[in-house]
């Protein structure tokens, strides 16, 4: 399996959501993670994720006589490369966007869902907004988030640390006039 296909999948998704920023976590903390799947489909995900070289087992420990894995994303393995990217058809486009909204619908739910759950706070935020752009305002604008969020992907858990899930999702309404 290529990494879009083990990427494009909405609990897979979620699992290397959870493993951000250099997690180390079990199969049963990821169960509970992703509460609505069962623990035999999280399994089955995880071992796809193993075998697909995106989660490797960073430890092992005894526990009551069984073996807890501790697993690792390897980030360098989590993307979808650009040439994979650029054979994409539409339908294919269609079903990457619409795995990435269902993983994301998942996961603002999951969030709602906990006791202590409290969007303004949380300055939780899911604004749109319609933007006139030229090729080259959009290279800029696109540049300039990078610029923003590719170095706190290596920010790590901490106690004053929240884990948040950023989308940024970008798509032409319509075609400049003419």
């Amino acid at each position: 399996m290529n990494s879009l296909e083990l990427l494009a999948h909405p609990i897979r998704l979620r699992i290397v959501h959870a493993m951000g920023g250099g997690r180390l976590l079990t199969t049963a903390q990821l169960c509970s993670r992703i509460p609505e799947a069962s623990k035999a489909t999280v399994y089955r995900h995880i071992d796809l994720l193993v075998d697909g070289g995106i989660l490797e087992v960073a430890e092992e420990r005894r526990v009551r006589g069984a073996v807890q894995r501790h697993y690792r994303l390897r980030q360098d393995r989590a993307v979808i490369g650009s040439e994979v990217v650029h054979s994409l058809g539409t339908e294919d486009h269609r079903q990457a966007f619409a795995t990435a909204m269902t993983a994301l619908l998942a996961e603002f739910d999951a969030y709602l869902d906990r006791e202590q759950a409290d969007p303004v706070a949380d300055r939780v935020g899911y604004r749109q907004h319609s933007l006139w752009l030229s090729p080259a305002e959009l290279d800029e604008l696109i540049g300039e988030l990078r610029a923003a969020i590719v170095p706190r992907l290596a920010n790590r858990p901490s106690p004053e640390r929240a884990q948040h899930l950023l989308s940024p999702i970008n798509f032409p309404l319509e075609a400049p006039p003419q």
